[in-house]
């Protein structure tokens, strides 16, 4: 799907995007072919990295609320996708070292399951129902990351209408929560994908890149790799700053 490069504000507020950091999975690994894996160790560098130049890891609902009061100074918004079984393992314990929360958008049609889209890699769990429900009584955020991890573009109407209500349904009977945060599969979206999820009830969602569609329900992230120590998150931090005010 081709990218085109929008406005660096919100699209309907004409305020800077907010800084997103976009992980996958936490755990030790050997075979990574598409560079979804933070070795924990890693994990705990970069959180103590925030920590340290002031800034603060949290969900998405806690940083769209601060944005709201105007008081996001030095948050920073910690996304996790697909839901994988680490998150509750790795993640959850090494956030709460550090004072730190997260969202993690859970793709609610294959709880338990494995991630079958990625055939070339190794196989990783997601997480069960229970450990959804575990995570999201620790206080993390949890969204939804749709029904089956598809491209939403290239769906039908009643498969999007499952894949955004539907996906939200499920994950509301698990958590006995509210699910305010959607993310797009692939980072995968245009404007019917974007209206779609406005129009079920979405407080925002998460895209990857930027594009025409940008805006408080596509908000785009900065990947973080096992590669990126201290001056490759300072260079994207810097990166950040320069293109959204400018």
């Amino acid at each position: 799907m081709t990218q085109t490069v929008s406005k660096r504000t919100w699209s309907d507020t004409g305020r800077p995007f907010p800084y997103v950091l976009m992980y996958h999975s936490v755990a030790v690994y050997q075979h990574d072919p598409y560079l979804v894996t933070v070795d924990p160790r890693r994990f705990d560098q970069q959180l103590r990295w925030l920590r340290s130049n002031d800034l603060r890891g949290v969900s998405m609902r806690e940083l769209m609320q601060a944005r709201r009061a105007g008081d996001a100074r030095g948050l920073v918004g910690l996304t996790f996708d697909d839901g994988y079984a680490d998150f509750a393992r790795n993640v959850v314990p090494a956030l709460r070292r550090h004072g730190c929360s997260a969202t993690v958008f859970v793709i609610a049609g294959r709880i338990g399951g494995d991630n079958e889209w990625d055939p070339a890699g190794p196989r990783k769990r997601l997480m069960t129902a229970e450990e959804v429900q575990e995570v999201a009584g620790a206080g993390v955020e949890v969204g939804s990351h749709g029904l089956l991890h598809q491209h939403l573009s290239y769906v039908d109407e009643d498969e999007l209408f499952a894949e955004v209500v539907g996906s939200r349904e499920l994950l509301r009977e698990i958590t006995g929560q509210d699910v305010a945060g959607f993310c797009y599969p692939y980072g995968d979206v245009d404007r019917r994908v974007v209206h779609a999820v406005e129009a079920a009830g979405y407080d925002y969602a998460c895209a990857i890149w930027r594009s025409e569609a940008s805006g408080v329900h596509a908000l785009p992230r900065t990947y973080i790799g096992d590669r990126d120590g201290a001056l490759r998150l300072r260079a994207k931090h810097l990166r950040h700053r320069l293109t959204t005010n400018r």
